[in-house]
């Protein structure tokens, strides 16, 4: 997003301190250093350079107390994951003065939930407040696309192998974010099996496959690269030569290309460290048991994936309902 010359990032909010802010800007321990200079240089100043830019800086629980109007901000990109339903949202627009704001984490109260590549025709004027879904939608859909229309879905099982989050603890200890007991458990040290609404949240982009879906979640002591197992009993009777070719075709061309990834390479998690994909098939591991029932493995980086669609959907938005322009990323 700070490369794509249609958007200008003027303002940060966090909890975090600015010193914190700025640090962990520049440097990660997955996916490196940026290449950018970061800098922060007096303590008492409001905000940090990034190549010599200013961007300001607030600590504000209450989003309504920053002065967004003031700033000219048009567009908010919501990543705090507090705020996921649509009443506690739109002050942004009625009380701050923002044209849209996208929000990174799923809302299920009837908001627009967007997977580029699979929905986001229904993007439109109207829907000023809309969300990118999770990361592991955004892997399932697309998966789910090529299935449902090449093969017809009966009802299908995921099974997330997900990566460690912030919602666990790094030892064992109370945890207060989730009240799931098994994610108060050491997350560097165990298995853990939890919930996952990807599976359910896909009723969001697709409304036809309503109590046909379904899955969970295995936490796993690793910070990147996840995999999910995704398992459909189809309409038509198929085998493995026709599912892989489905889902390499869909890759190489139409509106999942540069979306939906191909591979017949034996890779493992830390090979998909910066894939900019929602997701990666994993050709060699694709069975077919009967006819009709299909297993897929689709890998994801579940940060810079996910990162990368969000990046492209504030794009998207802008361009088309703020500058009234045409949108460089078009999946058609």
């Amino acid at each position: 997003a700070w490369d794509d010359p249609t958007l200008e990032i003027v303002h940060v909010n966090d909890l975090c301190s600015i010193e914190s802010a700025s640090y962990l800007v520049k440097y990660d321990s997955v996916h490196g250093t940026w290449d950018k200079e970061v800098e922060h240089k007096n303590p008492e100043d409001k905000f940090f350079t990034v190549n010599g830019k200013k961007v300001t800086f607030s600590q504000e629980k209450d989003y309504t107390n920053i002065d967004f109007r003031g700033m000219g901000v048009e567009m908010v990109l919501e990543c705090t994951g507090v705020f996921l339903k649509t009443p506690v949202l739109e002050p942004y627009l009625t009380k701050c003065g923002v044209k849209r704001v996208v929000v990174s984490a799923p809302v299920k109260d009837g908001m627009l939930n967007v997977v580029l590549g699979c929905n986001h025709q229904k993007l439109s004027e109207d829907k000023k407040i809309l969300t990118n879904a999770s990361c592991t939608t955004n892997c399932l859909a697309p998966v789910v696309k090529v299935v449902k229309e090449k093969f017809g879905i009966k009802h299908g099982c995921i099974t997330t192998v997900h990566d460690v989050t912030g919602t666990q603890t790094l030892v064992d200890m109370p945890n207060t974010k989730k009240s799931d007991l098994r994610r108060a458990r050491s997350g560097m040290l165990n298995l853990c099996p939890t919930s996952t609404g990807s599976a359910t949240a896909i009723v969001e982009i697709y409304p036809e496959l309503k109590g046909k879906l379904n899955g969970l979640a295995i936490r796993v002591p690793l910070l990147n690269a996840s995999l999910t197992d995704c398992v459909f009993e189809v309409e038509s009777p198929t085998n493995v030569v026709q599912v892989n070719a489905a889902l390499k075709g869909a890759s190489e061309k139409g509106p999942l290309k540069g979306i939906l990834g191909y591979n017949e390479l034996p890779l493992v998690s830390t090979d998909y460290t910066n894939s900019t994909y929602s997701c990666v098939i994993d050709g060699l591991s694709t069975q077919v048991i009967d006819g009709t029932m299909v297993k897929i493995y689709a890998w994801y980086d579940n940060e810079c994936g996910y990162s990368k669609r969000m990046a492209e959907l504030a794009h998207i938005v802008s361009a088309k309902y703020i500058t009234k322009t045409r949108p460089k990323f078009v999946y058609e």
